[in-house]
């Protein structure tokens, strides 16, 4: 038995950040993890595979030349699941090389097995036929998710199957339908669509994503269309079939039967915790398996924490990590803030979303006035260049103070391209720093000004910038067309 500073179960993107960051001020810490590999859901079935894989299919379909060469144009015409795997497996290990070498140049043990209590401050491991426990101060929980499995739903792995099994098929499949239209249903969607693959995408509310700003998923549901998916939006499943051995029928609510070779059941993932033995240590999990915590991820029990997906939303890998920080942070005395308001939203769809503050039907929500700029792809020079003419990027200005409140970006970059906006509204920045700044052209930043010198047509003049309304050389007051600075 060994006596820890700090227990971090899990070595995903929470429990990473959490363990190095106790180590880095000299804490004895070990991560313990039931998987051969680190990483977690992360880096193994997660973030890391889909994104490898958008990209190889975004590759290999040449769907981003497309605007440019054609829409028949294709880098390799038969395309097969092993072509894809190829680029997940490469990018995959390469993380796991990376994550393997912080632990060990940080000194951290690295514990394999499934960790559960015994008592507050006591852990058992079993790993195959050994158990072995040991003590911390401090735990932090950071075992993620998985996905959720109605018993009504007949999983059988090969034609009817979960997000992360979706890597281990042996063939793409001919037809798709995917139940749910979360984050990762509409990424996998656009995915297999892009291929050419028929896609049905079933979900019983009346759009997508109901917590991004309408115009976007309005853009994102077109694009959606233009690619080959059918939307059923609306819809709830009451049955599903297996008729013969390669081929799903999935009856809906309306009466509706959809008929498919592979069903993507993707209706939600819940916390990983039945194997931790909470009820030892009088903690107890909601009804999706998640942790309650406080503003310092602490559970019911103050050294333990929890954090990353098992605490519940935004469930990103991004916060996962500030989070599993902040609570190694908290343990040990050390100061730290995470800006929730600021927190930057990907989803990586085809086209991909992004956002960071609030949108307009939040502003609208809570009487704040508000003014609008849009930049369209296809009006900057670099839209043109990658070939994307359907990307925008939106901005929200208070109507009185200028204050930048909400930046919603959809397009190729738009993850990237989020960032200049949350950087301004973190210092406080206001429509007049877009307007007096230079972005290097051809570039997608120019977005941010041209948004800009959209939303200032729409001010009153009371409300404009001083250099503006003193009859800066620059001024586009009163010009028609954003682009008339240029």
């Amino acid at each position: 038995m060994v006596h820890y500073d700090m227990l971090v179960i899990g070595s995903g993107p929470a429990g990473q950040k959490a363990a190095i960051q106790a180590a880095k001020i000299g804490k004895k810490v070990g991560i313990i993890e039931r998987r051969e590999v680190v990483g977690g859901i992360c880096i193994n079935t997660g973030t890391i595979p889909s994104k490898s894989l958008r990209e190889a299919v975004l590759f290999l379909s040449g769907f981003r030349q497309r605007n440019l060469y054609g829409a028949g144009f294709r880098v390799k015409a038969d395309i097969t699941l092993e072509d894809l795997s190829f680029r997940c497996q490469h990018v995959m290990k390469a993380e796991q090389e990376i994550i393997q070498n912080q632990l060990v140049r940080n000194q951290v043990d690295f514990i394999n097995g499934t960790a559960s209590f015994i008592d507050p401050h006591c852990l058992s491991i079993q790993y195959g036929t050994t158990i072995t426990q040991h003590t911390a101060d401090n735990v932090v929980v950071a075992v993620g998710t998985e996905p959720a499995h109605p018993p009504d739903v007949p999983f059988d792995g090969e034609t009817v199957i979960d997000s992360d099994s979706l890597l281990t098929l042996k063939r793409l499949p001919k037809s798709l339908t995917i139940v749910g239209g979360g984050v990762i249903g509409c990424e996998y969607a656009c995915i297999l669509a892009t291929l050419g693959i028929p896609v049905v995408l079933v979900e019983r509310r009346p759009r997508l994503l109901e917590f991004v700003d309408t115009e976007i998923i309005e853009a994102l549901q077109y694009q959606m269309r233009s690619i080959g998916i059918t939307l059923r939006f609306n819809e709830e499943v009451v049955g599903i079939e297996k008729p013969s051995g390669d081929a799903v029928t999935i009856r809906l609510k309306s009466g509706k039967q959809i008929r498919a070779s592979l069903l993507l059941y993707s209706i939600g993932r819940i916390g990983a915790t039945k194997q931790l033995g909470l009820a030892n240590i009088g903690i107890q999990p909601d009804e999706r398996g998640r942790l309650k915590v406080n503003e310092n991820f602490q559970t019911a029990l103050p050294h333990i924490y929890a954090a990353g997906d098992v605490v519940g939303f935004p469930s990103l890998a991004s916060t996962s990590m500030q989070q599993g920080r902040h609570a190694a942070c908290h343990a040990f005395g050390l100061p730290c803030e995470t800006s929730t308001h600021l927190l930057p939203y990907g989803i990586y769809s085809i086209p991909e979303i992004s956002f960071v503050g609030r949108n307009e039907e939040e502003l609208t929500g809570e009487g704040i006035p508000y003014e609008v700029g849009i930049a369209r792809y296809r009006e900057i020079a670099r839209g043109q260049l990658i070939g994307d003419t359907v990307g925008m990027l939106k901005l929200l200005f208070h109507s009185e103070t200028r204050e930048l409140l909400g930046v919603h970006g959809i397009g190729e970059g738009a993850t990237e391209l989020i960032h200049i906006g949350q950087a301004v509204m973190a210092l406080g920045g206001k429509l007049d720093y877009f307007i007096d700044n230079v972005f290097n052209y051809p570039t997608l930043a120019e977005c941010y000004k041209v948004a800009a010198l959209a939303a200032l047509n729409r001010f009153p003049q009371k409300n404009l910038p001083e250099t503006i309304t003193t009859g800066h050389p620059d001024s586009p007051l009163g010009q028609a067309s954003p682009h008339s600075d240029k």
